[in-house]
């Protein structure tokens, strides 16, 4: 794992190419600790840097930008190709011996490259990247991103020169940024509480979308020219090719076709030339890759897991009983609230855009306490949104179903009436019958029949299940001249099903959930640390298999997960796993009562608010005025808010 830059610079000398790449690749320090280099092409006024984690050929020969054996390519490279070996072994049986130097999987890309061109070679590998590569040749400078983008990439152009980077704060070293908000991205971040790719929350500058690479081409008299971007790989396709060609085995065979692919991916990525572990929560996930793990390891594997006092956000207890029966070498850290809250000021400089799960609060104390045993390790994320596994799948279906009882003609007028009743009123009506409600349920009733009601009126399932994944539900009346732009949520509304609810749920969180929220959380949260995570089950081959099989192998009888929970249980006793799904998270609602108060309130002051002039203090003044009355519980939005106030202060000051 390693942090990447770069930039076209036209008319710069290349005393200022060297000064600027270098200002920027210090910036990369944490993703890239172990080694630092720059390569220029001061006749095309590009620059290209690297900051490396050393993982595979811990080596001077693994130093990066790497040159192919001809000259003709340069590249800086961040992640890992883990089938690389196999690769290696291809390119010999095919053309003879290599001019190896080393033996880094970058190595192999760029011999790929060279016999196959970038497009051919992307479709051999299998793994994780973020990629810039320079054709001295052709003069094309490319930008590629992997397929359900687990490294980032940024770019975009800022006065005459075009700069990209693995992080944003590298941008911000080049002379040339020129910063700023774009408040239509705001309006999507208070909505999502993350910005989606494309966009940042810089105007002009870009997230390089998963699955897909973008080329510049240089010209002596018009300068780097946009050449266009291209899906050389998309779920789009996968669930096109996966109605047509559908897997045709029964449940047993589904089994042993997945538990085939996942051992070999995993045990393709536990190979790496520095010590290696696993985050385990306890979860089915996490549980069921450590298994994996442990099953092909001559030695007890290294677990990691984190434990709270608080017993409603605690899962250690599950994953030190898991650890025990699978004979891991097992740690946990036991956070205290003071750890947490420490954390809290250098979330701004750790996730460089405004970011809101709050969940980054105990994944960052994760992998900086993994990272003091172990340079890698393996997660399960990704089990979620490939075999069915949130609550608001099942939510969201018997919310449609509620929707299809209630005559259309009486949808809105309902809707009305429900909501002139103030939710303070509901909940008070509803408090004798709290304890029958849903966990989730109880502390705002009235919040939720609120929600409800605006539910009841959305025009076709994929409007509803916006809605409930949406934090800020109108964005547009809180940022001040802020409109939502179109997202690929909202474009992947048009794709074709088999006639299943749960499977567009999917597919859309796959879209942006997955990369824009899941995926930065744990590289930023890791690369924080110097940490390299691994998600086997985001292997594309595996996607594209689960995929193709039909829902019940995912969900049955409202159980989530059927798949690899009977994969888990095959390994680890049902006792030690069958549990409600509890969420990573912290007690965010009580400490904004609390330790967090002082601080959340100086930052949503009204007259700070409207001295910035990004965002309308009324209805920000009216949830904070109920969560401290605890009349509701507004965490949720709370936090929106402040680590957006948080950024502003530390970037845009």
């Amino acid at each position: 794992m390693c942090g990447i830059s770069g930039f076209y610079q036209p008319a710069a000398s290349e005393q200022e190419l060297a000064h600027n790449i270098t200002r920027m690749t210090a910036t990369l320090q944490r993703r890239g600790p172990d080694d630092g280099g720059f390569w220029l092409e001061p006749s095309c006024g590009l620059a290209l840097g690297h900051r490396r984690l050393a993982i595979q050929d811990l080596s001077p020969l693994g130093h990066q930008p790497m040159a192919d054996a001809s000259g003709r390519y340069q590249i800086v490279f961040n992640g890992e190709i883990y089938n690389f070996l196999e690769l290696k072994q291809n390119l010999e049986r095919h053309y003879g011996p290599q001019p190896w130097r080393g033996h880094s999987d970058t190595e192999v890309l760029l011999a790929l490259i060279g016999h196959s061109g970038l497009e051919a070679a992307l479709a051999q590998c299998r793994g994780m990247f973020a990629l810039a590569l320079w054709d001295r040749q052709q003069r094309i400078l490319t930008l590629a991103r992997d397929r359900l983008g687990e490294k980032p990439l940024y770019y975009g152009r800022q006065g005459d020169s075009l700069l990209f980077a693995s992080e944003l704060k590298a941008l911000r070293a080049h002379p040339h940024w020129q910063g700023g908000v774009d408040r239509h991205a705001l309006t999507l971040f208070m909505r999502h509480s993350t910005v989606p790719a494309p966009y940042t929350i810089h105007p002009g500058i870009h997230k390089l979308q998963a699955g897909c690479y973008q080329r510049f081409q240089w010209h002596p008299e018009q300068g780097m020219q946009d050449l266009g971007m291209i899906h050389y790989w998309s779920m789009s396709q996968v669930v096109a090719h996966a109605n047509a060609h559908p897997f045709d085995g029964d449940e047993t065979a589904a089994l042993q076709a997945v538990e085939q692919q996942l051992m070999a991916i995993i045990g393709r990525q536990m190979v790496a030339d520095v010590p290696l572990g696993a985050f385990l929560s306890g979860g089915i996930d996490s549980s069921l890759i450590t298994a994996m793990m442990q099953a092909q390891s001559s030695r007890p594997v290294q677990s990691f897991t984190i434990g709270f006092a608080e017993a409603s956000h605690d899962e250690s207890a599950y994953a030190q009983a898991i650890a025990r029966h699978l004979g891991t070498q097992h740690t946990t850290l036991q956070v205290t609230p003071q750890d947490a809250l420490a954390l809290v000021p250098s979330l701004p400089l750790i996730y460089d855009e405004p970011f809101s799960d709050a969940s980054q609060l105990p994944t960052t104390l994760l992998a900086g306490l993994t990272r003091q045993h172990v340079t890698v390790a393996l997660s399960g994320d990704g089990g979620d949104e490939l075999f069915g596994g949130y609550d608001r799948y099942g939510e969201s279906m018997a919310l449609w179903r509620l929707r299809g009882r209630v005559p259309s003609p009486l949808r809105r007028p309902l809707a009305r009436a429900g909501r002139a009743l103030p939710s303070g009123v509901w909940s008070a009506l509803l408090r004798p019958v709290a304890a029958c409600l849903p966990a989730k349920a109880r502390d705002n009733p009235g919040d939720i029949v609120h929600k409800m009601m605006d539910l009841l009126v959305q025009p076709d399932f994929a409007h509803l299940y916006r809605h409930m994944l949406s934090h800020w539900s109108d964005p547009g009346n809180l940022v001040v001249g802020g409109h939502e732009p179109p997202t690929n949520l909202t474009r992947g509304w048009t794709q074709p099903w088999r006639q299943d609810p749960v499977a567009q749920m999917m597919y859309w969180d796959t879209l942006l959930y997955l990369p824009d929220d899941i995926l930065v959380k744990v590289d930023r949260a890791a690369m924080w640390s110097s940490l390299e995570c691994r998600i086997p089950l985001l292997d594309h081959r595996l996607v594209e298999l689960v995929w193709s099989m039909p829902m019940h192998f995912k969900r049955r009888d409202g159980v989530p997960k059927w798949l690899l929970q009977r994969l888990l249980g095959k390994r680890v006793p049902e006792a030690l796993f069958e549990r409600p799904k509890m969420g990573f998270g912290v007690p965010l609602e009580r400490w904004l009562r609390g330790p967090l108060k002082g601080w959340a309130q100086d930052l949503l002051a009204p007259a700070l608010l409207q001295r910035q002039g990004y965002l309308n203090p009324e209805p920000i003044a009216r949830i904070w005025r109920q969560h401290q009355q605890g009349s509701h519980n507004w965490h949720h939005l709370l936090w929106d808010l402040l680590m957006w106030q948080a950024w502003l202060a530390e970037h845009e000051g």
